[in-house]
Order: structure tokens, then C-alpha cells, then sequence
């Protein structure tokens, strides 16, 4: 199974089997997800998987982890789901499909934890379910707490639910607020790698291609979060989903870009004091993070510390990355002009995917988008969902 995790011995023993439903199984954060079961088995199990479109690799997940319940994006690929799994001889896995699907294996009675990892605001339905129904939820969806942040975090609150960031950055925040509380706080540093165009000209910008952009330095992740990586639009996310997550304003939230990604966040501490969390750059540690929490079960995920030998860390140029500067915007406003943020972001992303405009379009779609948001608080997430809906339709006519 490539790297092992390691085994649990000498740790205290767990009296209670998680059973996970996986909302994104097919992609990167749910099949480090899964690895983590397979490494765990007498920890964690396998109760419900959301796949999207992923037929393939749905089947397979389907007959390895034989889950109760299987959510696909649409009811064709839910039904030749069913007709594979019959013909392998699998029975007993109930088939659903669309968001109602996902809301299903997010609320399953059997479920005790959720890992939300479906990208984009697609898997917000189910995220708030989960937590009305009382599951702790792991995050590894920015864009849930970017569009609904408030929404979500109160009706955690309500029902005392855990919200666990998988996120990195968010992850090694949460660790180091375990030794302080939150009147202690003074500033939350976000890390950020400066992406590929770091060093770049600013006059070479406009002819980015694609390929180019989606090298990243550091990470391995998906085509948008790694476009959103170089333009730095995915730490403005960041600091919107911090100042949520951690209950902190914007002024509280500051960026450092850190080339060498060995410090994955910082906590400022009103006496002076700051506290790093440092780490491997591979995303299975803070999934078992979220997943053991508040335990700490034994890995081989070991650091070498002497990667330590030379640390830099800057501060980020807004006129290279203005995508930051308009996250930062829109978190000091919050409410309709995050939701448009991130809308804005997917659809300028896709358009630069498909060469439809350059990669110094991308923040120009979004500050005309955010330039045309009214202000407003949505108090439903089916009114996140139509203040998004009418976000995209503003930059789709804009691209058009």
C-alpha cells in the first residue's frame, strides 16, 4: 500500500469502531481517506461513500470496501453502478445518486464521522446535514466554509459538533490552539508556497499557460486548488475559512509565503509567543489528525528535522497575486461577496483551463464579479446556494 502508516502498539485501547461515510472517496483527499482505513482497520470502517462521476474507481471502492450506501453523481451512473456490482456478484450496497444521494450517506444512522472532501460548493448540502444530525464532520471543503461558514459553524455550535480542518494550514492551526485559548490569540500566519510564479516577472503573467500553472512546487492536489495555488486565491480562501473556523477577524489572519512548506501554520500568541506545526508535506497526517482526534495514534509519518536547516518566510506581493487581495476584501465584508469570491474563482479557473482567457483573467473576472455583489448576509444555505447560482451567471455573461 506504498507508505505504511504503522500499526497502534502502545497505544491505549479503542473501545469504539468509527465508521466514516467519505463524501469524495475517488478523489485525492478520499483515497488518502481510504489508505488511512486500510492502515486502521481496527480503528475505522467504511460505511458510506460519495463518488461523483468516478465509475470506475467507484466500483472498485465499492467492492473493496463493501460500504452500506454508494452516492454517484447522476442516476445513469447510478444504475450501471448497480448493474457492475451485480455482475461481480456484490449484493447488499444500496445505489444513490445527485446531492440527495450524498445528503444520505452524509445522515446514515450508522455513520459516526464524516470527511467532507467533495470540491466546490457541491458537497454543502450534505456538510450541513451531517452536522444537524450530529456527526462530527472532518473539512477538507474550503469552499463549504468560505460560502456558508457562518451557517455551518452555528449549527455546530447548537449541537456541540465537532468541525475538524483537514485542510493542512487549518489542520496545524487547530494543533496549536490546543495549548491556548482563544482571548490568548493574537494572530493566526497561514503559509502559503508562492505556488509556481513566485519569482516570476510580472510581465510574463498574461502568457502563463495551463501546464505551467498546474506544477506545483510542493503538493500534489486537484487542477482548481492547484490553479488556485498559483494565483494565491486558495490562501485568500484560507483566511476566510480561519476567521470561521477559528472564530477570529480578518485583521487576525495574516499570510506568509514559505517556499520550503515545512511550517504548515503559526500561532502569535498575545505574550509574544509563537507556536509552529511542522510536518511532512503528505495530507494523510492531518486526515488521521481529524479522524483520532482527540487522540494521537502512532504513524511512521516521521519529519526529518534536518529539512529544517533553512526556513524562508516573506510577505506576499498583492500586485503579483491581486486574488489575495480580493479575499482579503471579502472577508472583511463576509456574507454574499465570500460566496461570490469563490464562484467567480471555479468559473474564471475553468475558462483558463480551457485557454478561453489568459491567466491574468482570472482575478479580472473576479473583481468584476465582486464589483457587481450587492452586500448581503444569506441565512439559508438554499440562499448561499442562489446568491452562488447568480455569482456564476454574472461571470459566465462577463466571459461571454
Amino acid at each position: 500500500m506504498g507508505n505504511r502508516l504503522g500499526n497502534n502498539r502502545g497505544q491505549r485501547k479503542v473501545n469504539h469502531l468509527k465508521r466514516l461515510a467519505i463524501l469524495g472517496s475517488t478523489g485525492s483527499i478520499g483515497q488518502s481517506t481510504l489508505s488511512i482505513v486500510e492502515q486502521f482497520p481496527e480503528r475505522y470502517q467504511v460505511a458510506a461513500l460519495s463518488a461523483g462521476r468516478n465509475l470506475d474507481e467507484a466500483c472498485a471502492q465499492a467492492i473493496r470496501w463493501l460500504p452500506k450506501v454508494v452516492s454517484m453523481a447522476t442516476e445513469e451512473l447510478a444504475s450501471e453502478l448497480t448493474t457492475r456490482l451485480g455482475q461481480a456478484g456484490v449484493n447488499g450496497i444500496e445505489v444513490v445518486y445527485g446531492t440527495e444521494g450524498t445528503v444520505v450517506c452524509s445522515t446514515l444512522p450508522d455513520v459516526d464521522f464524516v470527511v467532507s472532501a467533495i470540491v466546490g460548493v457541491a458537497g454543502l448540502e450534505a456538510t450541513h446535514a451531517a452536522i444537524l444530525a450530529g456527526k462530527p464532520v472532518g473539512l477538507a471543503n474550503k469552499e463549504c466554509m468560505v460560502a456558508a461558514g457562518e451557517i455551518l459553524t452555528q449549527a455546530a455550535r447548537e449541537r456541540n459538533v465537532p468541525i475538524l480542518p483537514i485542510d493542512s494550514e487549518h489542520n496545524a492551526v487547530h494543533q496549536c490552539l490546543r495549548v491556548g485559548a482563544h482571548s490568548e490569540v493574537k494572530t493566526i500566519w497561514l503559509t502559503a508556497s508562492g505556488g509556481p510564479f513566485r519569482q516570476l516577472p510580472l510581465d510574463q503573467f498574461a502568457a502563463i499557460t495551463p501546464e505551467q500553472a498546474l506544477k506545483h512546487p510542493t503538493w500534489v492536489m486537484g487542477r482548481r486548488i492547484t490553479i488556485d495555488s498559483a494565483t494565491m486565491l486558495n490562501k485568500g480562501l484560507e483566511v476566510i475559512e480561519a476567521c470561521r473556523l477559528f472564530d477570529v477577524s480578518p485583521s487576525q489572519v495574516r499570510v506568509t509565503v514559505h517556499p520550503q512548506s515545512t511550517v504548515h501554520s503559526l500561532v502569535e500568541f498575545v505574550d509574544g509567543s509563537i507556536l509552529a506545526q511542522i510536518s511532512i508535506t503528505d495530507m494523510r497526517l492531518p486526515i488521521l489528525y481529524a479522524l483520532a482526534w482527540p487522540e494521537r495514534p502512532a504513524s511512521t509519518l516521521t519529519f526529518d528535522l534536518a529539512a529544517l536547516r533553512h526556513l524562508d518566510f516573506e510577505e506576499p506581493d498583492f500586485a503579483r497575486f491581486p486574488c489575495l487581495r480580493l479575499a482579503f476584501e471579502a472577508a472583511q465584508k463576509g456574507g454574499a461577496h465570500c460566496i461570490a469570491l469563490n464562484a467567480a474563482d471555479e468559473v474564471a479557473v475553468e475558462a483558463f483551463l480551457a485557454r478561453k482567457i489568459p491567466f491574468t483573467g482570472i482575478p479580472r473576472t473576479i473583481e468584476m464579479v465582486l464589483a457587481s455583489t450587492p452586500e448581503a448576509h444569506p441565512a439559508t444555505i438554499a440562499e448561499v446556494l442562489a446568491t452562488d447560482r447568480e455569482a456564476r451567471q454574472t461571470a459566465h455573461a462577463l466571459l461571454a
